[in-house]
């Protein structure tokens, strides 16, 4: 039995009511989540349909078919930046589509979208292959806004050469999609799905049962309690070590003032030489 404190409630009691309350405050921030939030995001396209759904009406091809795909996987660049993917999709043709939800139109610079196209290519081919093994592939940033700014609902970019005014054909496309489009059409009743926080009021059946299956359904709201509770705890993670590399960053300021070397204060402290001379040229 729980020990009793000073109201009569046992710990396990008190316990108790602490979980419940944070699941019951988790359940309201789930309801105002949309397609467009990355923690919800990444769990609608667990459902391959809905991925389908929305690449068939951004691309325009109704019988577009997804045959496999990954969710927010790390693409790495081994000789510099990697990143963190939103939604790789292989369709049946063997075509390659990254699609990029982004809440802030900032992080879907045009720089950006040319750095995933690169990352799409470095991940695909063996060692060896030839480079006429490289898929087609597209990479689709959904914003919030209009990114680019020419007041168009969808933007699709191609590489091309000037002297003829020809398509470079180098397969790898670009699409800008605004987010904010509500037009009556297929493409601007998507877009009004993808922010949209009540699954009745979508227009889309496909997308509305799944934000109803995680929004309404005791399944689907303890899924997305745990995807909040996870992300918390990175967030904390991440917290506490940024907290212990400034603390042993304050350290090394320190040991170098009183003329400590820096190979000396790299052994005291536990970290690399570089991060030590990085410091210390920060200061």
């Amino acid at each position: 039995m729980g020990k009793v404190g000073n109201h009569g409630i046992s710990q396990d009691e008190q316990n108790q009511t602490y979980l419940e309350e944070r699941k019951s405050h988790y359940a309201s921030v789930v309801k105002k989540l949309t397609i467009m939030d990355d923690v919800f995001m990444r769990n609608v396209l667990k459902k391959k349909r809905c991925t389908e759904y929305i690449l068939q009406i951004i691309m325009g091809e109704k019988n577009l078919r997804v045959i496999d795909q990954v969710l927010q996987k790390d693409y790495k660049n081994l000789q510099g930046k990697s990143a963190i993917l939103d939604c790789v999709a292989v369709n049946a043709e063997g075509k390659e589509i990254n699609v990029e939800f982004q809440h802030e139109d900032q992080g879907a610079s045009p720089k950006r979208a040319r750095y995933h196209s690169g990352l799409l290519d470095m991940n695909t081919l063996e060692p060896g292959q030839d480079f006429s093994k490289l898929p087609e592939s597209y990479v689709i940033f959904i914003t919030r806004g209009d990114v680019l700014g020419y007041g168009l609902p969808i933007y699709h970019v191609e590489r091309q050469i000037e002297e003829v005014e020809k398509n470079f054909k180098d397969e790898a496309h670009i699409i800008y999609v605004t987010g904010s489009n509500r037009e009556n059409t297929e493409l601007g009743r998507l877009m009004h799905d993808l922010n949209c926080k009540n699954p009745s009021e979508m227009h889309s059946e496909i997308l509305a049962q799944r934000v109803y299956e995680l929004k309404e359904t005791p399944e689907g709201v303890e899924i997305m309690c745990d995807e909040i509770q996870k992300l918390l705890d990175e967030g904390m993670k991440i917290k506490e070590k940024q907290i212990r590399e400034e603390e042993k960053r304050e350290t090394a300021c320190r040991l170098s003032e009183d003329g400590m070397t820096i190979e000396k204060i790299a052994r005291f402290v536990d970290v690399d030489v570089e991060d030590v001379k990085r410091w210390l040229k920060a200061k």
